[in-house]
């Protein structure tokens, strides 16, 4: 199965409570943070809440 490289690009200042928390749950906590998640549904969806405020590559 493929893995997926999640960077926080953007702050979570000033953003909604529930995409601060969906962040924190993939564990990006700080900008320029790099987790590696697997690629599957769950993860895929969290992505998509927050696309405007991470970049995703594949690992």
């Amino acid at each position: 199965m493929a893995n997926l490289e999640i960077k926080l690009s953007r702050s979570l200042i000033g953003s909604k409570k529930n995409q601060a928390e969906t962040a924190k749950s993939l564990g990006l906590t700080k900008v320029n943070q790099v987790v590696v998640r697997p690629d599957n549904d769950a993860v895929r969806g969290m992505i998509n809440k927050i696309s405007h405020l991470v970049e995703v590559k594949e690992a």
